[in-house]
């Protein structure tokens, strides 16, 4: 998959908001991460929900989960979102050469 493909899989997960709660949650919670629980806790989100959500980031390659027996740890990849950051501003201010004359 190619890096434009991979940052619109992350930016698509992330376009929900509850979604971009989890994930900014678990940004601060920084490299310990969160367990399940606790992530409900202070999302407010029900389980259920909150395990569909969870899924998405996973599949977007945005969080990983750790088993440890019965709980599971929920960390922010900050490699991906590196990435991702990475490629949004990676051309920035760079200029854009008109492809039409006429264009404005």
């Amino acid at each position: 998959m190619n890096k434009t493909a991979i940052t619109a899989r992350a930016l698509a997960a992330l376009g929900h908001e509850a979604r971009l709660d989890v994930y900014r949650l678990l940004v601060r919670s920084g490299d310990d991460g969160l367990i399940v629980g606790d992530i409900a806790d202070h999302t407010k989100l029900p389980l259920s929900t909150l395990a569909h959500h969870l899924r998405a980031l996973v599949m977007a390659g945005l969080i990983t989960q750790e088993r440890r027996g019965r709980e599971v740890i929920n960390r922010a990849d900050f490699a991906a979102m590196s990435a991702a950051l990475s490629f949004l501003t990676a051309e920035c201010c760079q200029g854009v050469a008109l492809i039409r004359e006429d264009a404005a």
